[in-house]
């Protein structure tokens, strides 16, 4: 049965670490383009951390069903827009491009779960006000969401950051033919998600993953 109060609470739980992670994620592409040679993001404006500059129509639905739902948070920004033909070595250099999305969400969940870390260790006592608890509710959905947006982005599913990785160590026809079926990543990603695959997929890595951060933390 569909219990509104808990998956609205759920979404204001998620909102604000989903955003940051993935306008952080798009960033971090673009960023990385402009340290390669490519200024296409930084004169297009996508250097930012304005929401607005990021906002994909398509990507905000999906993330507000599936928030709305009991099972996996999914959901993604405008993509930063990068022209190999202007980074100095183009194969090399869209595989750091690539790979720097899901870095800087491997950052940000430790950096969300060192400041869990630091709050749970300066509370006063385990009652806590419901600000409080919705604070560290949203510190570990931090430590999670940006868990799920690396390991997914990480899949090798074209045009996916991962399939952009391995690409890079394919020979340059196989190359080529592995990319051409992006075409068909979103497909794949959507029979995934409604499988459950995705969850069984993701879960292990993505709670293994948590479960180690916040006991590092001295949470347990």
């Amino acid at each position: 049965m569909f219990d509104f109060a808990f998956n609205a609470q759920r979404f204001a739980v998620y909102l604000i670490p989903t955003l940051l992670g993935i306008i952080m994620h798009e960033v971090a592409h673009g960023w990385m383009a402009s340290r390669k040679g490519d200024q296409t993001a930084r004169f297009m404006g996508r250097l930012t951390l304005n929401p607005v500059s990021h906002f994909d129509a398509l990507g905000a639905a999906v993330f507000l069903l599936t928030s709305l739902g009991t099972g996996f948070i999914f959901g993604w920004a405008k993509p930063v827009p990068v022209n190999v033909r202007n980074l100095r070595d183009p194969a090399r250099d869209m595989m750091w491009v690539a790979l720097a999305g899901p870095v800087t969400n491997f950052l940000l969940a430790i950096g969300f779960a060192l400041v869990l870390g630091a709050v749970v260790a300066m509370l006063p006592s385990p009652d806590i006000s419901d600000t409080t608890r919705y604070f560290l509710l949203m510190l570990v959905a931090g430590v999670n969401i940006n868990l799920c947006l690396a390991w997914i982005n990480l899949l090798p599913i074209p045009p996916l950051d991962g399939s952009k990785i391995v690409a890079y160590f394919l020979p340059p026809r196989a190359a080529w033919a592995y990319m051409s079926a992006g075409r068909y990543g979103f497909i794949i990603l959507v029979l995934l998600l409604a499988t459950g695959l995705l969850g069984h997929i993701l879960g292990p890595l993505i709670g293994g993953g948590s479960d180690l951060l916040l006991s590092l933390v001295g949470i347990k």
